[in-house]
């Protein structure tokens, strides 16, 4: 059973966890709170998941060790897309025209990056009316990411959205409601046959927890000294991973199913690698530089062993074979096209006084602080980073190593 509990305010705004909070075009301020009790988060997660789920988020805030300031790499990996998300939206109003078009955005984190894409795709649906010379649907848009999401940050933009919007479109601007949807989208998120368009970028190389099985029968680390796979491991990890992904990309997947409409379209875009083996550098040596900076702690008598041990990171780069058998056993979905880019580790971006390693390890703490300082605390962030930022410098003074980024277009049957 799916129950609904629903209340509707006209004023001011704060952030509940499980709320949806919509803004429309109008200026008129509406916050919709709805409970899903058949969704993941509420029933069948485990405790594993339950804590990815409350404890994961980029770093909130405007400051040095924010998201919204060390997120340029995710904006690169999101521009790689551009012309596919163009490509989309053409493609879906050329050949039917809703006139309510549902569009999510999943794992929309928050900062500059968040309503981007958001812009990009409003732009598209004006872009593609004019040339058809058919008035613009009703746009719904949802921001869909985990509850502890700075969702904040993403209200006081909307402003500035909505005043863009109107000097760029004018009088032609319709209705556009903006919707926050905290909640994991490994779960169902919308009701049936809602959804037209999904986007995802940076977001489903996170997995819903980190895998089972990676403890021998009396509970020992069988990853001993890392914490995401790496040359050493052995290949019950490798296994335990690429099942967690297949398991959680197949949720993703079938709940996406139910949510959209025949002909929808869904652009993802996420870290993986070009070849079949998972411990190429490409996906996992960055967490091999955070392990050796964690255990050099551990030598030093800073941190306990056993806590690196048995941390292991919700996390997987997968090749785009095993994404594709995924969608292909699930059945719901034809893979119109894929492609993999190469991505330098500190974004491409032009340095002004930081090194590349500080850059990088940054950018790494923006997104990885909350889940580290709820396993080994808060008081080793700082020296963590910095260790890391030295081992990332001495990597990349020798090696011209890169991140994979993938992009499949897909089209619901």
């Amino acid at each position: 059973m799916t129950l609904y509990y629903l209340y509707t305010y006209t004023s001011s705004f704060s952030l509940v966890q499980g709320a949806i909070f919509s803004f429309s075009s109008h200026l008129q301020l509406q916050l919709t709170c709805t409970f899903n009790f058949n969704s993941l988060t509420m029933q069948t997660a485990t405790r594993k998941e339950m804590e990815t789920l409350e404890l994961f988020h980029m770093n909130k805030g405007a400051g040095e060790t924010s998201y919204a300031m060390n997120s340029s790499v995710q904006n690169t990996i999101i521009s790689c897309a551009e012309a596919w998300r163009k490509k989309a939206i053409v493609q879906i109003l050329c050949t039917s025209w809703p006139e309510k078009m549902g569009i999510a955005d999943m794992g929309c984190s928050s900062g500059p990056n968040a309503l981007r894409v958001i812009s990009e795709i409003v732009d598209g649906v004006y872009a593609t009316t004019r040339l058809l010379e058919r008035p613009p649907p009703e746009l719904v848009v949802y921001l869909n990411d985990l509850f502890a999401n700075d969702f904040n940050n993403i209200f006081a933009s909307l402003p500035s959205f909505y005043r863009k919007q109107r000097q760029e479109k004018g009088s032609g601007f319709g209705s556009c409601f903006v919707t926050a949807v905290p909640g994991t989208f490994y779960g169902r998120l919308f009701p049936a046959k809602t959804l037209h368009f999904v986007h995802s970028s940076s977001s489903l190389h996170w997995l819903s927890q980190a895998p089972v099985g990676l403890e021998d029968g009396s509970g020992r680390a069988l990853n001993k000294g890392k914490i995401y796979i790496s040359k050493s491991s052995p290949q019950c990890v490798l296994d335990a991973y690429s099942q967690q992904f297949k398991n959680d990309f197949s949720s993703f997947i079938a709940c996406r199913s139910h949510e959209m409409v025949t002909g929808g379209r869904m652009v993802l875009s996420f870290m993986g690698r070009t070849t079949i083996d998972p411990t190429s550098d490409h996906s996992c040596y960055q967490w091999e530089l955070l392990a050796r900076s964690l255990m050099s702690m551990v030598s030093q008598g800073l941190l306990e062993e056993k806590k690196v041990d048995c941390f292991d990171a919700p996390y997987y780069a997968p090749c785009m074979e095993e994404v594709k058998k995924v969608i292909e056993k699930e059945g719901s979905f034809m893979v119109e096209e894929h492609d993999a880019y190469e991505i330098e580790w500190d974004g491409g971006m032009e340095l002004q006084s930081d090194s590349r390693g500080e850059k990088v390890s940054r950018t790494a703490r923006a997104v990885l602080e909350s889940m580290f300082e709820s396993h080994f605390g808060p008081h080793i962030m700082d020296e963590l980073f910095r260790r890391f930022a030295q081992h990332v410098e001495e990597h990349l003074s020798n090696n011209d190593t890169k991140s994979i980024n993938l992009v499949v277009s897909l089209v619901k049957l």
